[in-house]
């Protein structure tokens, strides 16, 4: 995909970053799933060297044994994780990590032998590189090239929270209860998890298309008036049957989610009381760029989620983009539609728009036109 030459911020970065996991269901069930399980499966990290020490009543000879059978375990269950997958899915193999983990951290509890010990960190070891292979893959699998950075940083970010938070807590909770409790308490969170999570499928985008529309991808840059401007609306009317508006309507909650997965900040959709069959379609950007970046973002599978909803239009839809007045970088600019016209032969600009500089029109035809019945 061609790269943009002007770049966003740090923070803007940040912001599409994290509005994207947020509009994202594959990632953010990604998400909630990984902090079920560390939460609770950060239990035997923090609390290892204890039990090495109060439990067995060892050193940290016996501390690096259990280290060790861990590591051996999460190698054997890498080699059986191809098999296991293909007989159980990423679900299946996510809920059989956390039950094993569940059960490890019961034997932990009851260790008073190297013996015991080690076969539960031999069981952990398995365990964690199942569930942690499987969540890995599920949040790559759910972003596109443009945002999986960003993506797999909140991932992480994520990942390594719930181990920080569960560790602090489950060490307050030895501190005060024991040992023996606080692993018992760590395995009955983590079978409570797995009813709890139920609905937030792995690996769900695993059959989605996220390359780039090529002809979007391709699209010339046109910076276009008011491109340093910091708020950018657009506005879609859309003709329809009045009888169709409920579906139609529908198909446009899918259709949101992709607005903002690819920049917009705020979305709305009206349906005009005088014309039942005129619905308008708003959304909101942090500018110009912003709105060229979300051509670029547009992927084949919310193409299919446009089209769901654009079979139900009668015309093509008229766009209309409308940018900030006050935040205008240049707005001499705008009194001079000629020689903007001149920079950019392509520019659809409505007069009336230049002379105010508030609003410009354009028809896209190649976008925005519905498909055919």
């Amino acid at each position: 995909m061609p790269r943009n030459d002007h770049r966003p911020s740090g923070a803007s970065a940040i912001r599409v970053g994290v509005r994207y996991a947020r509009n994202n269901p594959p990632l953010r069930a990604t998400l909630v799933r990984a902090v079920a399980f560390f939460l609770f499966a950060s239990a035997y990290w923090a609390l290892l060297p204890l039990l090495a020490r109060s439990q067995i009543v060892g050193g940290p000879e016996i501390y690096g044994v259990l280290l060790g059978a861990i590591g051996a375990g999460a190698v054997g269950g890498a080699f059986a994780l191809t098999r296991l997958k293909a007989k159980f899915g990423a679900d299946g193999i996510a809920v059989a990590g956390t039950m094993g983990t569940a059960i490890a951290l019961v034997l932990y509890a009851l260790a008073h032998t190297l013996l015991v010990a080690f076969v539960a960190s031999l069981i952990t070891g398995a365990c964690w590189i199942a569930a942690i292979s499987t969540f890995n893959v599920s949040a790559q699998l759910a972003l596109p090239d443009w945002v999986r950075g960003r993506g797999l940083a909140i991932y992480v970010t994520v990942l390594f929270g719930a181990l920080s938070i569960g560790s602090a807590v489950w060490g307050e909770v030895a501190a005060h209860f024991g040992l023996p409790l606080a692993h018992l308490l760590a395995a009955f969170g983590a079978l409570a998890g797995i009813p709890l999570t139920r609905g937030a499928h792995l690996q769900a985008a695993a059959g989605l298309d996220l390359s780039p529309i090529v002809a979007l991808a391709d699209t010339n840059r046109r910076l276009g008036p008011g491109a340093g401007c910091r708020t950018r609306a657009g506005m879609i009317e859309y003709d329809l049957e009045p009888a169709e508006r409920d579906r139609f309507i529908d198909a446009m909650n899918e259709v949101a989610r992709e607005r903002r997965r690819d920049g917009a900040y705020a979305w709305g959709l009206y349906v005009d009381t005088a014309r039942p069959g005129r619905i308008v379609e708003t959304f909101l950007v942090e500018s110009w760029m912003e709105h060229l970046r979300q051509h670029e973002r547009v992927t084949k599978a919310d193409e299919l989620l446009q089209a769901r909803a654009y079979r139900y239009v009668r015309t093509s839809p008229v766009v209309t983009h409308l940018i900030s007045a006050d935040a205008l970088e240049d707005v001499s600019n705008l009194h001079d539609p000629s020689a903007r016209t001149k920079a950019d032969p392509d520019a659809r600009i409505a007069g009336s728009a230049h002379e105010s500089g508030i609003a410009s029109t354009a028809t896209e035809g190649r976008h925005w036109t519905p498909p055919s019945h």
